[in-house]
């Protein structure tokens, strides 16, 4: 068992206000595996002013950014040599398979910490510019206190997607970890306080959507990060709007690979493999609509149905699984329930549809292929947030970009080709934060974020960074 009883606020240990917990259930057994306390609008309330004094009266803001940079690099160090346990840990807590989770859950989030700190040291934090009557100085400076409220799907990615960039530009940050996923926050509070960050800078209060509402709307929040469901997001923005809030939402998604006419289906089917099923199909950027040219239709469906019929489910913690669990029984019943919504909508059930063979205990759902999809079935337009691909044919080039437009989302997307100045041509007319060509990567020097529905602002990259901060000029006379 991970059991802990203690928030990290202030730059301490400190007991919760109440008596309320959570219990951390494993999706493969359905078994408790930790206990943590759940956090009120109390603990939320002390969260925020220990990040309120932290900024206003402490040395954070105003330290060199190269000294951030530093603090943010030496939590780095001590996060590298914790990767197998951050892996360990959020495969328990969420069923992601143990390669997936040593792939990416842990390494990933190790990157942007490193990339974040080099960019501090580099970043032009400061500029001159002529103005009409004389120089122009334009500062950067830190928008405040920020909320980071993050996902059970991939937590510690999502925590530093934005936690480093808050804190090189100088900011100090509440995280509140999903109630489904808070083990690992815990090992990284560990490593913030050993790293010698001050008391405040960053506090970890793992909580539900009533307390997650509360930190929202705390006016002694100045900007609101968040990652998680495009309905939660817009009660955030709405929020944040009336309080007239910064506020950065990296929201759903329903991607779509098209698949052209002179693509590699082999290569094609194996890079589908990690882009339309990572993290068992629980991925904002997941590509679950494959657009397939008629010409090659049957041949695209027997493939990716060969492709998937294929995978090994079972035991996330195995090296030889490649689908385990989804996170929760609700989850379980969503994505069961799509399944029937696609049966029932007349699209073609090529394989999977049912519970895992052999799984008499555990949340999973044996991963899915849907042929003969029309682009109006709800299939093909809701994120169902779990192993199930719909294959949907197109006529020719223009018709495969007017479908994979055709969404409330614009997140992610890719297109497989022979040609590569086909595909990037693709890639130009296709809205969506992120695309790759006959690839699929979410690349830390980059910004990352989407279109429409897919949320607003965006994360990683020199743009990451910039999110987090406000520009002041300041003019004078010339001489």
């Amino acid at each position: 068992m991970r059991d802990h009883d203690r928030f990290y606020i202030g730059g301490q240990w400190v007991a919760p206000a109440s008596t309320a917990t959570i219990d951390v259930i494993s999706p493969h057994t359905e078994e408790v595996i930790g206990r943590v306390p759940e956090g009120t609008a109390a603990d939320i309330d002390a969260a925020v002013a220990a990040a309120r004094e932290a900024f206003d009266n402490g040395p954070w803001p105003q330290l060199d950014p190269a000294e951030r940079a530093a603090a943010v690099g030496r939590l780095a160090s001590l996060y590298a040599a914790k990767l197998g346990e951050f892996a360990d840990i959020i495969t328990e807590e969420m069923g992601s398979p143990i390669t997936f989770s040593q792939l990416a859950q842990a390494p990933q989030p190790h990157l942007m910490l490193t990339y974040f700190a080099d960019l501090g040291k580099t970043f032009t934090w400061e500029d001159e510019r002529p103005g009409l009557f004389g120089p122009v100085t334009v500062r950067r400076e830190p928008v405040g206190v920020v909320a980071a409220i993050v996902p059970w799907n991939v937590p510690q990615f999502t925590i530093m997607t934005k936690l480093p960039a808050a804190l090189v530009a100088g900011c100090t940050v509440v995280v509140k970890p999903a109630p489904e996923t808070p083990l690992d926050s815990y090992l990284l509070a560990e490593l913030i306080d050993e790293a010698g960050l001050p008391p405040g800078v960053v506090n970890i209060v793992p909580a539900g959507r009533e307390a997650g509402e509360h930190l929202v709307s705390h006016l002694g929040v100045d900007k609101v990060a968040f990652t998680g469901s495009t309905a939660a997001g817009r009660r955030i923005g709405a929020i944040c709007g009336e309080q007239l809030k910064r506020c950065s939402l990296e929201l759903g998604g329903k991607s779509a690979a098209i698949i052209l006419e002179d693509a590699d289906l082999a290569a094609t089917v194996g890079w589908l493999e990690m882009a339309s099923l990572m993290n068992n199909g629980q991925a904002c950027v997941a590509q679950t609509r494959i657009l397939a040219p008629r010409s090659r239709y049957a041949e695209t469906v027997d493939a990716i149905a060969g492709m998937v019929s294929g995978l090994k489910v079972g035991d996330p913690a195995d090296p030889a699984t490649q689908i385990g669990p989804l996170v929760a029984r609700r989850q379980q019943d969503r994505v069961e329930g799509y399944i029937a919504v696609g049966q029932d909508e007349g699209a073609k059930l090529v394989t999977g549809g049912s519970r895992a063979s052999g799984a008499d205990r555990g949340w999973y759902v044996a991963p899915t292929v849907f042929a003969d999809v029309d682009p109006g079935m709800r299939i093909a337009r809701e994120e169902i947030f779990g192993p199930v691909l719909a294959v949907i044919p197109y006529e020719d080039e223009s018709d495969a970009i007017k479908i994979a437009n055709d969404s409330d989302y614009g997140l992610a997307g890719t297109v497989w080709t022979a040609d590569t100045d086909r595909g990037m041509n693709v890639a130009r007319q296709v809205r969506t934060g992120t695309y790759g060509v006959n690839m699929y990567m979410i690349e830390t020097c980059a910004p990352f974020g989407g279109y429409k529905a897919s949320g607003i602002g965006r994360e990683l990259g020199p743009e990451g960074l910039m999110t987090y901060l406000e520009y002041k000029s300041i003019a004078r006379p010339a001489g």
